[in-house]
């Protein structure tokens, strides 16, 4: 009812499949073969969005027709799935990922965006920082020189065994 009333409101046509199993075959162009099959969206306007959900391979798409790429953009896409669909269908709740994510793509494409760009952004993590693992690489090796010759010099006087003059036997 939700997708027939907001079809009947703007026209995008939006579409939910679900299939149990892509038979080995990648998401992408199953979604676009069933996209074009199905000849989603109006004629001349190609305003239709295809949701679709492989269940036991544990994949889905949101395939976007070109007229509405520029409302319902990847970003878009990536956090609906990212932060709608993934912790409900973890959760097992596959309807209410579903009915989110559809909630979600219906205010997006009814121009209002803000939301889920919002919370897409309390919810990202930082990103990973190569700058950071050389200086942690970096301060690891120079600790491990620093204080292993500190020990070298410091622990065989007190633990090895004189051998001679400003010479000891250290485990040995």
């Amino acid at each position: 009812r939700k997708l027939a009333a907001f079809e009947a409101k703007s026209s995008d046509q939006i579409v939910v499949a679900t299939v149990d199993s892509l038979d080995g075959e990648e998401i992408e162009p199953y979604a676009n073969r069933l996209f074009r099959a199905w000849k989603l969206g109006q004629a001349g306007e190609d305003n239709g969005v295809l949701l679709l959900v492989a269940k036991n391979d544990r994949k889905m798409r949101i395939e976007v027709g070109y007229g509405l790429e520029g409302t319902l953009t990847d970003l878009h896409t990536k956090l609906i799935i990212e932060n709608d669909m993934v912790p409900a269908f973890r959760a097992g709740d596959f309807s209410g990922g579903i009915s989110k994510a559809v909630d979600d793509m219906i205010m997006v494409l009814e121009g209002n965006p803000e939301e889920l760009e919002a919370r897409g952004q309390r919810n990202q993590q930082p990103p990973f920082n190569s700058d950071d693992l050389f200086f942690t690489i970096f301060i690891a090796i120079w600790a491990i020189i620093f204080f292993g010759g500190l020990a070298a010099s410091i622990l065989p006087p007190i633990f090895g065994q004189k051998i001679g003059p400003g010479r000891y036997r250290w485990l040995g």
